[in-house]
């Protein structure tokens, strides 16, 4: 059982993950745009995670006797410089995730809620690898610049990323 902060935080970390969604489809229109296919792939890819970590927290909630609300959204950023510079943003997101998870595992910690603590560590070792893929795109972007061989390297190796959907007992 969850307690009714528990719920709106779960609530309104749901909200988020389909926000973060969002900010990964602009980024991917973006790519799209300036004709790179493979950075758009890898949005495209990071956009799918994002929606099944809010499933995986949606169907948690309710498996745990909570009322999932749906709450509003804001438009995401639509516009960039670079893809050095989308990358940037994504990696600052990915931070802000980072410290949402965090807050909400140091709540159900507070209400000695283990189900929700042990169901949470999933996302907090998720997060480290969200953290570190984007750092490393963003090392190889500083690295090439404005280079267009060494850009569409780059846009190449991202094709290549897929998504994989959590399993169930992830």
């Amino acid at each position: 059982m969850l307690s009714k902060k528990l719920v709106a935080a779960f609530n309104e970390q749901i909200a988020f993950e389909i926000h973060s969604a969002l900010i990964y489809k602009a980024m991917q229109a973006y790519f799209a745009a300036e004709d790179f296919p493979g950075m758009a792939n890898w949005m495209s890819v990071q956009y799918q995670e994002e929606l099944a970590h809010a499933e995986k927290m949606f169907n948690f909630v309710c498996d745990a006797g909570g009322r999932v609300e749906m709450l509003a959204l804001e438009q995401p950023r639509n516009e960039f410089s670079s893809p050095l510079e989308v990358f940037e943003t994504a990696l600052a997101h990915e931070q802000i995730v980072t410290s949402r998870i965090n807050n909400l595992m140091e709540l159900a910690q507070q209400e000695k809620n283990h189900a929700a603590q042990i169901f949470l560590q999933w996302f907090v070792t998720e997060q480290i690898e969200e953290e570190s893929n984007v750092n490393l795109i963003i090392t190889k972007l500083s690295r090439v610049k404005d280079d267009g061989r060494g850009l569409m390297m780059v846009d190449q190796e991202l094709a290549q990323r897929t998504f994989i959907p959590p399993t169930t007992n992830e």
